[in-house]
């Protein structure tokens, strides 16, 4: 017996909006969600027993040995607009960065429906709105001041990244609840552009973000095989990169490489988000501030080698973090920035990296001339299988600063990034400019986290007394007193912030420390609206 549930849509769906909101596609999320969505919820409980129960120290998992010592295996040979991966820039597909990515000269551009979006419903239905503009020729613009916006004639290959499994999509609800924001920004994106993307001669790619095991990425592979056949599209044709960016992933590239082969595109070595997975998972080894924290630190270098051993070895490619510089109009330091995004850059090509991140226009040619001196005409790396690299579990986890001690300096910082980034976000913008650098959700997540593990450890201060909730709470107050008090805060932007120090100050008084800032932020602040049927109802087993 079967049932009907209504499929209400509680965000505008009017002028524009109906391009990408149309009954076929919300069809076509919605058997997504039907087909996929209990599972997701099974795999995130899955997450938190996992880490609420573990008894002993993260390990390689002895019941895919087989996996991992088996040598014949590889994943798809890269299609060929990903073979040659070199430099690729990332933003959020709003109108203006969508067309600068565009002209910005990577080999890739990855829109980024995740860290560097604030969710709100206009973002999303927006940035879905931008990627087909772009595929149909009509993402040219003129901006309020007059400056006319073009993309020239060569696109750079375009990659998608939805938003991680743990994240609703809250104006889509199928008998009052909520979608997967997963399956929704994938779905709309897949539907409305996986053809014209094939038609121009590329397909369907995408990024994979916050996996914590390879029964996630098995589950995007079934996502895929499903996607695929009810389109009518040719079986391995959507290629996706998974972000390495959790500890517990890291113990599972192989897994994850394999349960993705037909469908893989690699792995990407991300930093903020992976230091934030190691306070969730190991709250009791205090990390220093994350500016000390390079990508030189023992455990660090473990992860980054044995990602690009795993990928070469699998035949896929290993794309490198990111550089975050916004590049300065003061040339003294704008020379200093861009030597230090040159010497990571060539750690990153030295090491086996494919290819690398850059967060900025300006960034592009300074990782592409490193790229190049090292690769010359060779589109990539892959047969260089960094077969003298071998890591233990023991080196992914050898955390080793000693006695750590916070100064204020790192203190105030984190307090003021974070509480800037959050406000900004609250209102709407996900990639924020702070202190020279292009910062995204990722850097407020690793500020509230370190801020959180200091209080809860009483670490202490580099001028003798311990990190308490009250001296962090008094910092917080501070940084937006100086706000107020220089004229920085209309009404507007006061509210915003006033509701970013709510959100923290909850979440820094958590006794265990919190899976996720924006799963509450969003929840609280952007997913409401008033309820509209859509077209059609969905048919669920009774």
């Amino acid at each position: 017996m079967r049932t009907q549930e209504e499929i209400t849509i509680t965000g505008s769906a009017e002028g524009r909006y109906t391009e990408i909101l149309t009954p076929e596609a919300i069809d076509f999320v919605v058997a997504l969600d039907r087909e996929f969505g209990a599972r997701r919820v099974q795999l995130l409980d899955r997450r938190r027993r996992r880490r609420a129960t573990r008894t002993t120290e993260l390990d390689f998992l002895p019941s895919t040995k087989v996996i991992r010592d088996d040598e014949s295996w590889q994943v798809a040979p890269p299609v060929p607009d990903l073979t040659d991966r070199r430099v690729e820039i990332t933003g959020p597909p709003e109108r203006k960065m969508t067309v600068n990515a565009l002209n910005s000269g990577a080999k890739v551009w990855m829109a980024d429906f995740e860290d560097a979006t604030a969710p709100t419903w206009d973002n999303v239905i927006t940035g879905q709105l931008n990627l087909k503009d772009a595929l149909d020729g009509k993402i040219d613009f003129t901006a309020s001041d007059g400056k006319e916006y073009k993309v020239g004639e060569t696109l750079p290959t375009i990659m998608v990244r939805p938003r991680g499994w743990h994240l609703p999509e809250c104006h889509v609800r199928i008998g009052g609840r909520a979608v997967s924001a997963s399956l929704f920004d994938f779905g709309m994106y897949l539907f409305h552009c996986g053809q014209k993307q094939l038609d121009r001669g590329s397909g369907p790619y995408f990024y994979l973000p916050k996996l914590e095991s390879h029964l996630e990425a098995r589950l995007w592979n079934d996502v895929f095989v499903f996607a695929q056949e009810r389109l009518g599209i040719a079986r391995g044709t959507i290629r996706a990169t998974v972000l390495i960016e959790t500890i517990t992933a890291a113990f599972e590239m192989e897994e994850i490489l394999y349960e993705l082969r037909e469908h893989s595109a690699g792995l990407n070595a991300g930093r903020w988000d992976y230091l934030f997975s190691m306070i969730k998972n190991r709250p009791d080894v205090v990390l220093p501030d994350r500016a000390q924290v390079t990508m030189t630190a023992p455990f660090m270098r473990a992860y980054t080698e044995l990602l690009v051993r795993t990928c070469h070895r699998r035949g896929a490619h290993a794309i490198g973090g990111m550089a975050a510089v916004v590049p300065s109009r003061d040339p003294v330091a704008a020379k200093r920035a861009l030597n230090q995004v040159r010497q990571d850059k060539r750690r990153e090509v030295g090491d086996g990296f494919d290819g690398s991140w850059v967060a900025h226009p300006g960034l592009v040619e300074t990782c592409k001339e490193v790229f190049d001196q090292w690769l010359g005409h060779e589109p990539n790396q892959v047969v260089r299988r960094r077969d003298d690299v071998h890591v233990t579990a023991e080196q992914l986890l050898d955390v080793r600063f000693g006695t750590v001690a916070v100064s204020e300096v790192a203190l105030r910082t984190s307090v003021s990034v974070a509480l800037r980034y959050v406000a900004a976000w609250l209102g709407g913008r996900g990639a924020v400019a702070l202190n020279g650098l292009m910062e995204d959700a990722a850097t407020a997540e690793i500020c509230r986290a370190q801020l959180w593990q200091w209080i809860a450890q009483g670490t202490p201060t580099d001028y003798g007394v311990p990190v308490t909730a009250g001296l962090v709470m008094r910092f917080l107050r501070e940084e937006l007193d100086v706000l107020s008090e220089t004229g920085a805060l209309d009404e507007e932007s006061a509210r915003l912030f006033g509701q970013a120090r709510t959100l923290l100050t909850v979440l820094l008084s958590e006794r265990t420390c919190p899976e996720f800032l924006t799963l509450p932020a969003y929840l609280r602040h952007m997913g409401g609206g008033i309820a509209t049927p859509a077209t059609q109802t969905a048919a669920i087993a009774a």
